[in-house]
């Protein structure tokens, strides 16, 4: 364990998380006398929005999840860690992080702790296996690399029944990330992928919203949400209301509604349906006297976006829980920006106590549908179509980091919306199997079950099974 030795004599601040709470925060404290060390598990400063872009071939990585050292770089009083945090302790102001075996302890006088939320599956973990999430670049480059392959098993199949397997498509959860996805599937079976096979045509490819409410995008309104349901009917988007998904696995989901209990055979899923809060939120509640988590394990925050006695450490973004504070950019972007305004007013003598309490600003709520046609909700005004999709672009340019960024993103969206190509269409088979393939390290006996489940033991194309390389199920 490696604890720092020196004694800093200006402020040291603590950031956990590279997401916009903890980006936003670092940046607003560029100027503060301050040491800031910002501690993440990824390399990357990762725009979550635009995850299902990457998915579905539009935008590449690099476009939205710049390296958060090259963000930071000019900025002197910042240090980067790459690390996952583990342990928090309150009584001494220390983090401590893991990467790999080696463990590094941090001390801080003021903490911020913006580690953001993960999929939710409702206490079923086991369907990520067969329905991964949308929330990290692993899951958006595993996703494309199952709707590309879905397309290229459906050309091979030898039967009608698999062939329909392959070219149905299950997007579970109609919020702003399920809608935008159904719809990119489905432009991309009907534009890009046309005539693209010998033996399928992609136009027949089946695309089947399913929610377990009774709107799409129940969050922005009755009116919105009709909006978008029509405008993705008109697309050929199957969208199936009150009806919960109760069992996902290789062939397909089990969806109960008012009709009782049936099946769909789908060979790729998507789970859109929820978010859990970071198990950091739980850590902090046990350490802190009174703090408590929401049942999505946010944790209820003060007035001021700190924790019960302890006025140093603030929660923000996808971790806080503060009622009207949607799970969007926004908050986590006002949330940052207090905390460090609040940490600034503090080394200039303001007492904790007379902090004035957050207030979140509702700049509005945003969802492409398809190429030429969003929703968009701010206050009470609420529009759709062209204009709606428009402001979705300059909306999400605005908030891109870095002017390259910006340029390709342009460019890349002026090719896939007004033409028919996409220039990130590529996958490769360790993008569906490595998630998997770590997950069966520990256990390769559920690794050979699960491939002789899916009749892919023994079939890979080097000649060793799919069971003998710890991997998981393709579909």
């Amino acid at each position: 364990m490696n604890a720092d030795a020196q004694v800093d004599q200006r402020h040291r601040v603590v950031v956990i998380g590279s997401g916009f709470g903890g980006l936003f925060a670092c940046k607003h404290l560029r100027k503060a006398d301050v040491d800031i060390t910002l501690i993440s598990k990824t390399s990357t400063h990762l725009f979550q929005p635009l995850l299902y872009q990457v998915a579905t071939g539009i935008l590449s990585v690099g476009e939205i999840a710049p390296a958060t050292r090259i963000v930071l770089r000019k900025q002197k009083n910042v240090g980067v860690i790459m690390g996952d945090v583990h342990d928090v302790d309150l009584v001494n102001n220390t983090v401590t992080s893991r990467l790999l075996n080696q463990d590094t302890v941090t001390a801080f006088d003021s903490l911020i702790v913006a580690t953001g939320a993960q999929q939710s599956y409702f206490g079923n973990d086991h369907f990520a296996t067969y329905a991964p999430g949308m929330k990290t670049i692993d899951d958006a480059l595993e996703l494309r690399a199952r709707i590309l392959g879905s397309f290229e098993e459906a050309e091979l199949a030898t039967d009608q029944e698999t062939r329909d397997r392959f070219m149905t498509f299950v997007v579970v959860g109609a919020g702003p990330t399920g809608v935008e996805l159904a719809g990119q599937i489905a432009e991309l079976a009907d534009r890009t992928l046309e005539g693209s096979f010998r033996n399928i045509d992609p136009r027949d490819t089946r695309v089947i919203l399913v929610e377990g409410a009774d709107a799409v995008l129940k969050p922005m309104g009755p009116k919105l949400g009709m909006k978008a349901h029509k405008r993705l009917e008109k697309m050929g988007v199957e969208i199936q209301l009150n009806a919960l998904v109760t069992d996902v696995d290789a062939r397909g989901v089990t969806i109960k509604d008012g009709d009782g209990v049936r099946r769909i055979e789908s060979a790729c899923k998507v789970w859109s349906a929820g978010v859990q809060a970071s198990e950091l939120g739980k850590l902090l509640a046990e350490k802190s006297d009174g703090t408590e988590v929401d049942r999505a394990g946010r944790v209820i925050v003060e007035p001021d976006l700190t924790i019960k006695g302890h006025p140093n450490v603030f929660v923000v973004g996808d971790l806080m829980s503060v009622p009207g504070v949607p799970g969007q950019a926004q908050g986590a972007i006002q949330g940052g920006t207090y905390a460090a305004k609040a940490i600034k007013a503090e080394l200039k003598g303001e007492k904790p106590a007379e902090r004035k309490p957050f207030k979140y600003f509702d700049k509005g709520s945003m969802a492409t549908v398809s190429r030429f046609n969003a929703v968009c909700q701010v206050g009470k005004l609420e529009f759709s179509g062209f204009i709606a999709w428009l402001a979705w672009l300059g909306l999400h340019l605005w908030y891109l980091i870095g002017f390259r960024s910006r340029f390709v993103t342009v460019l890349e969206w002026a090719v896939s919306f007004l033409g028919r190509h996409r220039g990130q269409m590529a996958a490769t088979e360790q993008w569906v199997f490595a998630r998997l393939a770590l997950e069966a390290l520990d256990s390769p006996e559920d690794a050979r079950e699960l491939a002789k489940q899916l009749g892919t033991e023994n079939s890979s194309g080097n000649g060793k099974s799919v069971a003998n390389t710890k991997a998981g199920p393709a579909a």
